[in-house]
């Protein structure tokens, strides 16, 4: 048997034993394992590994194909088949231990897009090996996975980068500069929203299960979470709308609508969270849902305070009432989705990743351009920083010192949904990440 099919048979108890161990490295290993490409110049190239390469983690090693993408890894080798034929001289994996193990010492940097459900356990084994990660959006599956997530970057000074791509373009930057500079006043009201799901959503667990695919290792996609029966319904791409592997329709949008809403708002941590939803089953997300997030006064600016502030996410073709004075037969943001900001002056619309920003008032702002523009891709750009020495290394556009509380934002709302039959408003003590107002009996109905 090969190396590669014994590992594909270890036991299920085995793989979330060592995945246990992998999230705990950061309090053990050596602090001076850190990355700094100390085998390499700084100028030369990238050696890059790809997991979970079969959908958009394609398109990230293709934004970087002038870095030498030296091997890749994903538990379906069908759906991976045209990643595979785009870079032949990759050494090809199903395990991403097996492929960190055999080639440590010949991978600089990781970029990771498999299910929600495994970014933090192969995004933290990577790091504490001193590896840089690229981690696809959205950055976790949990609070507690961002919050980690967050930790483990600071303490190991690795490039990071959350793939909420429009982090890095124009829309973002203008949209916070315009609020930074008092162009709409104080922000109380924000609503945001998308079209997603476009994929299936609202469903039972099928009651059959069907025979796994020879070009799957079901066993490996399962990962950490709880086994069941393999449909074709689940992957590829369609976990996203599962609990168990995926965060629905706000774990995958807000993490590139509500961007310029975490930034320019200097947002951290909620103190409050309710949602509602349409019918709301056990394994699998709602067609629409809405949640309110609620968010303490902050330091105020030179220009502006920032008061307190809640933000209403609207999703499955719900959206905000137009405001008064809204210009006849114009869409609210854009195909994606997109971000009305109230404030006491005015009102700010751009769509999603804070594209085409515009006020109702139809004046343009001259504000000041304080936010660093990034003329490459928003993978180079990480590429860039990965290169860099971590004493005086230039963030990039979606850091994990950023990604991670953003984060929190994002999973605290599907917890809002999750948690709606509990008909109250949950309140949170982000510094402890607790709520503090639900019993330990209604604590253990969902993992924080």
């Amino acid at each position: 048997m090969s190396k590669e099919s014994k590992t594909s048979a270890m036991s299920r108890r085995t793989f979330i034993g060592n995945t246990a161990k992998a999230a705990a490295l950061f309090t053990i290993v050596p602090s001076n394992v850190v990355s700094g490409l100390g085998h390499k110049a700084p100028s030369d190239k990238l050696h890059i590994a790809g997991i979970g390469v079969g959908g958009v983690g394609r398109t990230n090693l293709v934004n970087m194909n002038s870095e030498n993408i030296v091997a890749m890894c994903d538990v379906d080798w069908k759906y991976a088949q045209k990643s595979f034929e785009t870079f032949p001289d990759a050494k090809k994996f199903k395990d991403w231990r097996v492929m960190l193990d055999e080639m440590k010492d010949s991978i600089d940097a990781v970029v990771i897009a498999t299910a929600d459900h495994t970014h933090a356990i192969t995004a933290a084994h990577a790091i504490t090996m001193g590896k840089h990660v690229y981690l696809q959006k959205p950055l976790t599956h949990t609070v507690y996975e961002s919050r980690l997530m967050t930790k483990l970057a600071e303490k190991y000074k690795v490039a990071t980068q959350m793939g909420n791509q429009g982090s890095s373009g124009e829309g973002v930057r203008t949209t916070c500069e315009w609020i930074w500079n008092g162009e709409i006043g104080e922000v109380t009201k924000v609503e945001a929203f998308t079209d997603r799901p476009i994929w299936p959503q609202g469903l039972n667990r099928p009651a059959k299960g069907m025979w796994v695919p020879d070009t799957l290792d079901w066993d490996l996609f399962i990962g950490p979470a709880p086994m069941r029966p393999y449909h074709e319904i689940y992957t590829p791409w369609n976990w996203r709308g599962w609990w168990d592997f995926g965060t629905g329709a706000l774990g995958d949008m807000a993490c590139h609508i509500l961007h310029p809403v975490f930034l320019g708002l200097k947002l951290k941590y909620p103190v409050r969270a309710q949602g509602s939803s349409t019918l709301l089953l056990t394994d699998c997300a709602p067609n629409a849902e809405m949640v309110r997030i609620v968010f303490p006064e902050r330091q105020a600016l030179k220009k502006v305070k920032m008061p307190k502030v809640e933000v209403t996410w609207y999703d499955g073709g719900l959206q905000p009432i137009k405001p008064d004075g809204w210009p006849a037969g114009r869409i609210m943001g854009d195909e994606d989705g997109g971000v009305i900001f109230h404030g006491t002056k005015d009102k700010l619309i751009c769509g999603c990743y804070g594209r085409e920003p515009w006020l109702l008032s139809g004046r343009i702002p001259q504000a000041p351009k304080t936010l660093r523009r990034i003329d490459i891709s928003h993978e180079m750009d990480w590429v860039r920083a990965c290169k860099e020495n971590p004493e005086n290394r230039i963030p990039t556009a979606s850091p994990f010192s950023e990604a991670g509380p953003f984060n929190e934002m994002v999973v605290m709302g599907v917890l809002a949904v999750r948690l709606q039959g509990l008909n109250k408003e949950l309140e949170w003590d982000g510094e402890n990440m607790r709520f503090t107002n639900i019993s330990d009996a209604d604590k253990l109905r969902i993992c924080i």
